[in-house]
């Protein structure tokens, strides 16, 4: 029996770190890394079934190229030869008639990885040398982390850990029990020291459940409540006035900002009674340290970014930026000072290029002319499962005129679309590095087990297609540990002494950083060093300088649709697993009681849900976890296995404030039985 080092690629704050027991080469056990101080030695649900997932009976195993319609799944077996021929043609005539930019590579949070992921943008090297359009990657978080970046200069923030230090923990839109469940044993840490939970959201999700309170503003409302907050902490005289005098930027102007929102303000726009909103703000003002976890959830809406530039605030009001235990954690990506320039060689490209907006895909492929997109490469992605406005998305995959190719484990809702589809590895099959955004450690990942059938990696896949295109560039032929030791070359003392052989020995390594961690304690990366409570930087991009509240902007009639994640699936990976899909049951949407009564619709009853833009069919759910005006359901479900729609057939391709952010979170529908 072999033991062998492996890391979860998939997109999850926890990045665990396991061990697969291999005999004879067969992968016959997997488990979480007992020494991993965050995975603890355990995987969530969805990843205890990950070797059975790689077994499935529906697995690509060979090149296959499209038969039937665009949007029938009818293939055809052909060998790599056939399929690297066909792409190096079409790629080589399609550059030559319209350029480089009419190629675009669409990666998904599929896999994390820096050598098979999006991370790396695997395979960029190869699309830099034929000059493609540049993937923008905006569907996860990109908006709150634009807004953090205004006033904190990154969005990096506390580390995880140090939650169990906290003595008030404020859960703002985010569910840890359901995605990123191991920040919870320090959070439990926390608590068996008298720490007091407290749950922002409008749902009372398996989280919420668990803490010692639960709020549940109406969705898109979280700056407006934290500039609430603030405003209570500064009546009491309970800012931190020598920290801010020390270390922000701003003080009197965002003072200002805070005076207009008093509690019967922020009561109405948030729904909540202003009682409850006083009370959590004196809580807040007479208990240090506070520590607030967010996460990608309460920024996708229209004011996203500037939700999270507003709640990074409050722990600079507080002075709890200064203090083990206390500030605020939305992803810690922002701290590993990786060389992903010389992993990811934009120098390689000829010339500069357009990017392309991940959650825009049905607009780039229906509206972009100059040039047209003519070739999409789809690369851990499922974007008819997980991007806005699913038909537009289907309208334009099934132009005739699109060459699309699909690297992929499963015949997924895109799969159907693609001309070509590439047998793709998974995780215990290839060499990867992985860092999660909900700690500070690196964690290596060693292949366990040969790939099945013609799988090849996504590093060896554009080794190989460039070797069929004739390209000379020698970087495009670097290994993957070759890629991997680029990656960790870097100058940062953070990653000192941090190698491909300490990580392959060990499993993970920490960052080189301080425990407890104090992220800012040498002052903060923006331009003044100090919290920017006023920013120059966000004027000069046509921002507010000064932290508040951008509503909800929807223009549709209904309830709120929140389209949070599915306990079972991971965005839409896990979603034709047949287990999980058993335990998953079919898409439902809870309404609360009097929201229900308004439109006939009793608990367990087949409803539609629909606006402009797309409808979807669901089972009622009627209970009073969520608040009156909102209705909540779960992502991850796959169109083909539920009539042919999800709920992003709702959701509107339409950017948030900042960063092009999606706005699943903003999307208002009407609800009926059917």
């Amino acid at each position: 029996m072999t033991k062998v080092w492996g890391a979860c690629p998939l997109d999850c704050p926890d990045g665990c770190s396991w061990v697969v027991d291999v005999e004879d080469g067969a992968a016959v056990r997997m488990r979480g890394n007992p020494a991993h101080p965050v995975t603890r030695g355990a995987l969530c649900v969805k990843v205890n079934r990950y070797l059975e997932q790689t077994r499935a009976a529906d697995r690509i195993l060979h090149p296959m190229r499209r038969v039937g319609r665009k949007g029938e799944g009818r293939f055809e077996r052909i060998s790599w030869d056939e399929a690297l021929d066909e792409i190096a043609s079409r790629l080589g005539e399609i550059r030559e008639t319209y350029g480089g930019q009419a190629i675009w590579p669409f990666h998904g949070t599929g896999s994390l990885g820096y050598i098979q992921g999006l991370e790396g943008f695997a395979g960029r090297r190869f699309f830099n040398v034929l000059g493609a359009s540049v993937h923008e990657p905006t569907i996860c978080s990109i908006a709150g982390s634009t807004g953090l970046k205004y006033t904190l200069g990154t969005a990096g923030g506390m580390d995880p850990e140090d939650f169990a230090r906290s003595k008030l923990i404020l859960l703002w839109g985010t569910n840890p029990l359901t995605s990123g469940h191991h920040v919870w044993k320090f959070i439990q840490d926390a608590r068996r020291d008298g720490a007091y939970v407290v749950a922002i959201d409008p749902v009372l999700t398996r989280s919420a459940a668990q803490a010692d309170e639960h709020l549940a503003p109406l969705p898109g409302t979280d700056a407006a409540l934290a500039l609430g907050l603030m405003h209570v902490i500064v009546r009491l005289g309970a800012h931190d006035q020598d920290f801010i005098d020390r270390h922000t930027l701003g003080w009197e102007e965002f003072r200002a900002r805070i005076e207009e929102f008093p509690p019967g303000r922020v009561a109405e726009i948030t729904g909540l009674p202003e009682e409850r909103i006083v009370a959590l703000g004196e809580r807040i003002a007479r208990t240090r340290p506070t520590a607030i976890r967010a996460t990608q959830g309460m920024q996708r809406h229209a004011g996203g970014g500037m939700a999270l530039r507003t709640l990074a605030c409050l722990p600079g009001v507080t002075g709890d930026w200064a203090l083990p235990g206390g500030g605020l954690c939305y992803s810690t990506s922002g701290h590993f000072k990786l060389n992903l320039p010389k992993l990811v060689r934009i120098d390689l490209l000829p010339h500069p290029v357009r990017s392309l907006s991940m959650t825009r895909l049905g607009e780039g492929l229906l509206d972009v002319d100059d040039p047209p997109v003519k070739a999409l490469f789809v690369i851990a992605a499922n974007p008819v499962g997980s991007n806005p406005h699913q038909t537009k998305v289907r309208r334009g995959l099934a132009r005739e005129d699109l060459f699309t190719v699909v690297l992929e484990h499963f015949p997924t809702d895109t799969t159907d679309y693609a001309d070509l589809v590439l047998p793709a590895t998974m995780q215990t099959e290839h060499l990867d590095v992985i860092a999660g955004y909900g700690h500070l450690y690196l964690v290596w990942n060693e292949p366990a087990v040969e790939p099945p059938g013609e799988c090849l990696s996504t590093s060896e896949t554009f080794r190989r297609l460039a070797r069929r295109m004739g390209m000379t560039e020698p970087s495009l032929y670097d290994s993957d540990e070759e890629l991997a030791r680029q990656l960790l070359d870097s100058p940062h003392p953070s990653l000192a002494g941090i190698t491909v052989e300490t990580l392959r020995k060990e499993g993970f390594a920490r960052l080189n950083v301080a425990r407890p961690y104090l992220p800012f304690a040498d002052g903060f990366p923006t331009t003044s060093g100090r919290l920017e409570f006023y920013s120059v930087r966000a004027t000069r991009v046509g921002h507010d300088p000064l932290p508040g509240y951008t509503p909800p902007a929807d223009p549709g009639d209904g309830l709120v649709l929140i389209s949070a994640a599915q306990h079972n699936f991971l965005n839409t990976t896990f979603g034709n697993n047949p287990e999980l899909r058993r335990r998953a049951g079919a898409p439902t949407v809870t309404v609360h009681p009097d929201d229900a009564a308004a439109r006939g619709i009793t608990d367990g009853a087949p409803i539609r849900v629909s606006n402009t833009r797309g409808a979807f069919e669901a089972v009622a759910r009627v209970s009073d976890r969520v608040r009156p005006g909102v209705a909540a359901t779960s992502k991850g479900h796959w169109a083909k296995f539920n009539g042919g729609a999800t709920v992003n057939a709702t959701v509107d391709e339409r950017d948030s404030d900042m960063g092009g952010g999606a706005v699943f979170h903003d999307n208002r529908v009407e609800i009926e039985p059917r």
